[in-house]
């Protein structure tokens, strides 16, 4: 491992500590709006750090404050891309709750593990995501349930579709990409098969500069509309905006 990796490796080590004490000390005393902005310059510098710069893609639609986000799933990446841009409470699979510090970090930052399979833990979910999106809160999930490698995407699982029907909110599509310098899909980013989070981590901290880039897409009405109708539409518009063939 090169010295320049290691020396990032140790800032973000730093950072995520960093990122722990605030959610342990800060956050049981302050509301949403500020939280947010705390989860906003957080998830901002562990980015620089890692070398991903974010940008908001020419011609993205006005976002929403309050409604469910669904996007596509390249990376651990996605969660700390969307949060530097528009802070969400995301449901995210269980297998990151296990991840050393950042899974603790995440579930401290609002987001909420699910289990594949598991019907008992999806009903609970379900409720708190419409409770949530009845808040006013912003929610969001990734219909593919796991990450896909870039340049594909995977079906949309309309499950959750269901919770921003009950809620009465709009559900809009974002649709994620990494490239790199020739504005190419980035080769380090892909978190799939067998690579450990750790193993990830080293990748992108040891490859050349990423650049995120986030399409906000328009939002759908879900007033009369079925989950699966809402899930193929989201499905067929995100695999537009990234130029995928499904």
């Amino acid at each position: 491992m090169k010295l320049s990796t290691i020396f990032r490796l140790a800032r973000v080590m730093l950072h995520v500590f960093k990122g722990m004490a605030i959610c342990a000390v800060v956050f049981p005393w302050i509301g949403l709006e500020k939280r947010n902005g705390h989860i906003r310059r957080w998830s901002t510098r562990l980015l620089r750090i890692c070398n991903v710069t974010v940008e908001q893609a020419a011609g993205s639609a006005p976002v929403l404050e309050h409604c469910a986000v669904v996007a596509n799933h390249v990376s651990w990446l996605d969660i700390f891309v969307v949060h530097s841009l528009h802070p969400s409470h995301f449901v995210a699979k269980a297998e990151i709750r296990s991840w050393p510090l950042a899974g603790w970090l995440a579930e401290k930052a609002g987001t909420v593990f699910i289990a594949r399979g598991n019907r008992r833990d999806l009903r609970h979910i379900f409720k708190g995501l419409v409770t949530s999106l009845e808040k006013g809160e912003r929610v969001a999930f990734f219909p593919e349930g796991t990450t896909a490698p870039q340049g594909s995407l995977l079906p949309f699982h309309a499950n959750l579709f269901e919770a921003a029907i009950d809620a009465k909110v709009p559900v809009q599509p974002y649709a994620l990409t990494y490239e790199d310098a020739s504005g190419a899909s980035h080769p380090s980013v892909d978190f799939i098969g067998e690579t450990s989070f750790a193993e990830s981590i080293i990748l992108i901290l040891n490859g050349p500069p990423v650049k995120a880039k986030l399409m906000i897409l328009p939002p759908m009405d879900t007033i009369g509309a079925h989950r699966r109708d809402l899930a193929e539409a989201s499905h067929k518009v995100v695999a537009a905006a990234l130029g995928v063939t499904v």
